[in-house]
């Protein structure tokens, strides 16, 4: 009838008009795998930064340090979204640069560890040297370095007249809490003054502890709280976080909840990176190691 209305759709549109097969979160798309990059396994939740790229696998570790590896495909989330992971066409980063350790160097694909040089590195305690070994480690191997720890600096000068340092044994000695007027910086000034002194390097870093050495973002915080200093450092901040701190297996979970928000050097402070670095070019360079190579 002329001027009539069409009648209504009882029905509404035509689902078959749209894609009604997609997925909520949208269709995967293939993304290149880079260094860091965070992803999640679709199937179990295990979510991680990607810490190493291999031919066939990637490699994730969560901020509890606990790795997994996966073949590359389909299966995984990134920001949300569906992602099928493909390999570096290059087979290195997905910028086309060579894959990198995680102290930022380039990394040697292939390389087996060089027999260990005499010389050596010292740190402290047992946490300072597994996050050197976590973040410097593959280099200190190509280079042959071991890295031993003192529990403590106060017999420095006769752990250094033991060792006996010379130009073909170096000794490189990184030290907490390495300030102006402080204990450790007279230790550190005696060892320099003392007969080995041409072969040995002690450096440092300013924090009370080398746990302040990672960044506080990695932990979700602004900053590291204050310890009144009658307060044992590490239960001071393991009470102030809420973390359980009566026994020594407390501070020892806390450390490793801490070491596993370190991925790469760019979750440190820089007043440790440059320490390190100094010592491992100091201990590096002359000697038999060297030679031939």
């Amino acid at each position: 009838m002329a001027g009539s209305s069409p009648p209504a759709d009882r029905y509404g549109p035509d689902v078959l008009e749209s894609d009604w097969r997609a997925p909520k979160r949208g269709r995967s798309v293939d993304v290149a795998v880079e260094p860091d990059m965070v992803v999640e396994d679709a199937t179990t939740g295990f979510c991680g930064a990607v810490v190493d790229i291999e031919r066939t696998l990637v490699v994730l570790e969560d901020r509890f340090g606990a790795r997994r590896s996966y073949p590359y495909g389909p299966g995984f989330l990134l920001e949300g979204r569906p992602v099928v992971l493909r390999p570096p066409a290059t087979g290195g980063s997905a910028a086309g640069g060579p894959r990198r350790t995680a102290s930022g160097s380039i990394a040697v694909s292939g390389a087996r560890a060089r027999v260990a040089r005499a010389s050596r590195i010292y740190v402290e305690g047992r946490h300072d040297a597994e996050l050197v070994e976590k973040v410097w480690g593959d280099d200190l191997r190509i280079e042959g370095v071991a890295v031993e720890y003192l529990e403590g600096v106060d017999d420095l000068a006769s752990v250094v007249t033991e060792f006996a340092p010379d130009a073909d044994q170096r000794l490189g000695v990184l030290v907490d809490h390495l300030v102006p007027g402080s204990k450790e910086s007279r230790i550190a000034a005696e060892v320099a003054a003392g007969p080995f002194g041409a072969y040995v390097l002690v450096v440092g870093h300013p924090f009370v502890d080398i746990w302040q050495a990672v960044r506080p973002e990695r932990l979700g915080l602004d900053a590291w709280p204050r310890i009144p200093r009658a307060t044992p450092w590490k239960h001071g901040i393991c009470a102030a976080l809420g973390w359980p701190h009566a026994e020594q297996a407390d501070i020892a979970q806390a450390w490793r909840r801490i070491l596993g928000g370190v991925r790469t050097y760019r979750d440190l402070e820089p007043a440790l990176l440059g320490p390190v670095e100094q010592l491992i070019d100091f201990v590096t360079v002359g000697g038999p190691a060297d030679a031939g190579s």
